[in-house]
């Protein structure tokens, strides 16, 4: 049976390690420069439908297919027939013929449902407004790179409750991660997210806080996670958000709150005085850039895992 990645509910843990795992060994071989004759997708195409902009998405698959011997095509909404009208079950169908994988970011995460419903080879979320899963396992492994552990840390998402922290959300119940999100009053993560999360915490497992204060969930932190206040297509909320958000920006005070060695991350791109101040995300602590440069080796991993390039 094909295989989709369209939300980390849909992952077991051993799927998550491993592919941390395959993750730190395909950065390993890159660094060591082993990987210039190592082509387990030669052969192979991935199509990559962006209805939405993208810099780390777009770049670290086209280069990750592209070191791993395989081929990537970009098409845009203007490139394909569904910005004239074309179905996504039609499309869907017809790119299965054509290609081994398709990578969609778009809006809806219904619209990835459905095209991995009638698509007969894989299909990877690689964004929508409701979950990003393919960051949120980058994420995990830059921090497993850096600190060596997961479990024993307190994650704090700081800002908007928007896909980014409903994957975190999904990921930290999964794993069984402390992680406490802070976002303004009427900005929380998802409701059926949380329902979802809900339902699979018990008495054993860490805690998973959904608050509103920002202070508290940097208290001791080990990570300081945050990302823009207004994503893609919230443009004319801009302004609102700023005084929404009011208290919610990652500076040196609020990084004072967390541990000494804290790691501060964002999944970019940054808006430097806003949601992170320059310092900050400059600073340090930072891991951000590190963090970016690792999504090349977490969609590497993705790949191969679902096109039968990698170990079981």
């Amino acid at each position: 049976m094909k295989k989709d990645l369209l939300s980390i509910k849909d992952l077991d843990r051993e799927d998550i390690e491993s592919l941390i795992s395959l993750s730190f060994d395909l950065k390993q071989m890159r660094q060591k420069k082993q990987d210039i004759h190592f082509s387990p997708l030669k052969g192979k195409t991935l199509a990559m439908n962006f209805q939405k902009a993208s810099t780390r998405t777009r770049v670290s698959f086209e280069v990750g297919m592209f070191h791993l011997g395989g081929i990537a095509l970009y098409l845009n909404t203007n490139d394909l027939q569904m910005g004239r009208g074309e179905l996504i079950p039609d499309t869907a169908r017809v790119l299965s013929g054509y290609v081994d994988a398709i990578l969609i970011r778009t809006y809806q995460q219904e619209e990835v449902e459905e095209m991995a419903r009638c698509a007969a080879v894989p299909v990877i979320n690689g964004l929508t407004n409701k979950l990003h899963p393919c960051q949120i396992l980058s994420d995990l492994f830059t921090i497993k790179e850096k600190t060596g552990a997961l479990e024993s840390l307190k994650i704090a998402y700081i800002g908007d409750g928007n896909n980014v922290a409903n994957s975190w959300l999904q990921a930290a119940a999964k794993l069984n991660l402390h992680l406490w999100v802070a976002c303004p009053h009427g900005y929380e993560p998802d409701p059926e997210v949380i329902r979802g999360i809900e339902a699979l915490q018990s008495s054993d497992r860490k805690q998973i806080v959904i608050g509103h204060d920002p202070q508290e969930a940097a208290y001791q932190a080990d990570i300081l996670y945050t990302d823009v206040w207004a994503s893609m297509g919230q443009e004319e909320e801009k302004e609102t958000r700023k005084q929404a958000f009011d208290g919610y920006q990652i500076n040196e005070a609020l990084v004072q709150k967390a541990k000494k060695d804290v790691l501060v991350m964002h999944c970019l791109p940054a808006y430097r005085g806003e949601e992170i101040t320059a310092g900050v995300l400059d600073g340090k602590n930072s891991v951000v850039f590190d963090q970016a440069e690792n999504r090349l080796y977490m969609q590497q991993a993705i790949l191969l895992k679902l096109l039968g390039g990698a170990p079981a």
